[in-house]
């Protein structure tokens, strides 16, 4: 990765908005990109443009609608991203609906509590789970250049751990690490989780696009 961030250190990098409100990921997803000189900037710096309803069946449609929706109204590059935790247990929900799992008035921690309450039956070694991440490019026309997703494998605990993160990060162990993403600090999440991983796919081919 020292390689690439050098080579990126030699490109004219575009600033890309991120088709998403929420600051602590959008946080979290600048700090992956800034070590190879992207500037991210989030849609919340742009008051006038419209929620993109995140209306499709999959987290690649809704991270496609939401790139290509924002790339057009700016007229930027931007990024679409749609994550989520899919529980076997659970039959892989709450997966797309993650962020608003518990309804209309949805937050983190309503989320967690219905969580826990379907879960309430379900012993420890039946608990699996894994994050998933969809990236999506868009250029300033709104074209889909770029689609790439990853997960985390995981395990849900019967109660929240460690005050770091967001959404279920405090329910949701790593078992090699022996601790929750709640738990772990940003240095470590930037390597595991299912956004660091997709990226660690996505800013490689970026860069590729970026360079023709």
């Amino acid at each position: 990765m020292a390689t690439l961030a050098r080579m990126t250190n030699q490109i004219k990098m575009p600033t890309i908005v991120l088709a998403s409100r929420n600051r602590k990921k959008s946080g979290e997803i600048a700090e992956i990109l800034s070590p190879h000189g992207i500037s991210l900037v989030s849609v919340a710096e742009f008051p006038d443009l419209s929620d993109v309803v995140e209306d499709g069946d999959t987290f690649a449609a809704n991270a496609a609608k939401k790139a290509a929706k924002t790339a057009t109204f700016l007229s930027q590059w931007a990024i679409g991203e749609d994550s989520g935790l899919e529980v076997d247990a659970l039959d892989g929900a709450p997966g797309i609906y993650s962020a608003r799992y518990s309804g209309e008035n949805a937050n983190d921690e309503r989320n967690n509590a219905k969580l826990l309450d379907a879960l309430s039956e379900i012993p420890p070694e039946k608990r699996g789970a894994q994050y998933v991440c969809h990236i999506a490019l868009a250029d300033p026309t709104g074209d889909i250049r770029l689609s790439v997703e990853a997960t985390c494998r995981g395990r849900i605990l019967a109660e929240a751990r460690g005050e770091n993160g967001f959404g279920y990060d405090p329910l949701f162990l790593v078992p090699e690490y022996h601790r929750t993403f709640g738990e772990l600090g940003s240095t470590a999440k930037r390597h595991l989780s299912h956004r660091a991983r997709a990226m660690e796919r996505f800013i490689p081919q970026l860069i590729g696009i970026v360079r023709e």
